[in-house]
């Protein structure tokens, strides 16, 4: 078969793209990942999905079945000095502010959809084709051999990840914690009408801290979470790994070029605070599928001019949208006593903001 596209790079991202392109009868190569990252079928992970990248699994069949997709009806963020923001889905007409949706879970209903696709074939190992779109993620091989500059601003921080057994119900909310330059997520699972007690944990730790968790007992991790949450759901267990990664901010300096384009964190990474980096991706699927479906009958599916529109689409809202992670992040990283009054005072403020807040949740929940 001559393939019209090849994806290197299986994730979320990739499968989504190859989707995308089935419908209109491409020809896709979808290379599989030799070393994956993570174990699919241990994965501790969970990612927040917006309205918007809902509404586009949907489109495509691969929404996950109702267990692994938790609707979000309301956000708590807390700051370190009393400050406090909350979110209700209600309050701003929808029935959710985002899905938590387990790794596994979205995988597999990506996978089922590509086993109806004619169109779409895994190989072993890149094919020549019109056009290659690099999803590899933020460590792509690809993306070098292209002679693209990847500009990465580390943070300071490490990501440790776990899923943990609640004392008390998490009531569908999702809750952060800001204190003294670390960030505590806790995301709902177990469905809109399964288990309300088990929550995915994201911690952003100093490198030293990410160790000493990473090597701490069951009961010591348990004990030092519920005292960071200041104890909100009671008393916690493990009940998985914990898996850890590093923190960066990071951009590609060109997205595109003649018969290629990136794609995903092979483009771009945020920080993790705003559960925003799958939803990127996702966009980014979306809109060069469109520049894809919309291009002239003439012109060639690897042009140039035609890649353009996608990466000009697309890099703006990356980068407003890594302006504002990274600002959130690096505010919150200040220890001086006037930096913790300033931000806690503009939590409250923000709070009672009215159109403001409005906007910024229709953002977060991919609404414009």
């Amino acid at each position: 078969m001559a393939f019209d596209v090849c994806i290197r790079g299986a994730g979320i991202v990739g499968r989504t793209l190859a989707l995308l392109l089935a419908r209109d009868r491409l020809h896709v190569a979808l290379v599989r990942d030799s070393a994956p990252t993570h174990d699919a079928n241990s994965d501790v992970r969970a990612y927040a999905l917006n309205a918007a990248s809902r509404e586009l699994l949907e489109t495509l069949r691969a929404w996950p079945d109702a267990q692994h997709a938790t609707p979000v009806l309301g956000m708590r963020i807390h700051g370190d000095d009393g400050g406090e923001v909350a979110f209700d889905a209600v309050a701003h007409g929808a029935s959710a502010m985002a899905w938590i949706v387990d790794v596994q879970g979205l995988q597999a209903r990506l996978g089922d959809a590509l086993r109806y696709q004619p169109t779409v074939e895994w190989v072993d190992a890149p094919v020549e084709a019109p056009l290659t779109v690099v999803c590899e993620g933020r460590a792509s091989v690809t993306r070098k051999q292209y002679g693209v500059q990847f500009s990465v601003t580390p943070y300071l921080q490490t990501a440790i990840a776990a899923r943990l057994d609640c004392e008390q119900a998490h009531s569908q909310l999702a809750r952060q914690w800001f204190d003294d330059g670390e960030i505590l997520a806790f995301l709902p699972l177990g469905g809109p009408a399964g288990g309300r007690n088990s929550v995915a944990v994201v911690w952003s730790v100093s490198p030293t801290h990410a160790d000493a968790l990473q090597a701490a007992p069951a009961e010591e991790f348990e004990s030092q979470i519920a005292a960071a949450s200041h104890n909100a759901l009671g008393k916690m267990s493990l009940t998985s790994a914990r898996a850890a990664w590093p923190l960066q901010l990071a951009t590609a300096d060109r997205w595109c070029g003649t018969g290629w384009a990136l794609a995903g964190d092979a483009a771009h990474n945020v920080h993790p605070l705003a559960g925003q980096g799958l939803n990127l991706g996702l966009a980014d699927a979306r809109e060069l599928a469109r520049v894809l479906h919309e291009r002239e009958d003439w012109r060639s599916i690897g042009s140039l001019a035609l890649l353009r529109r996608y990466e000009r689409a697309r890099k703006a809202d990356v980068l407003a949208m890594g302006a504002a992670t990274d600002g959130l992040a690096q505010l919150f990283a200040q220890p001086s006593q006037p930096w913790a009054t300033l931000r806690n005072w503009g939590m409250t403020a923000f709070d009672s903001s009215g159109p403001l807040k409005r906007w910024v949740a229709r953002r977060a929940m991919g609404q414009s």
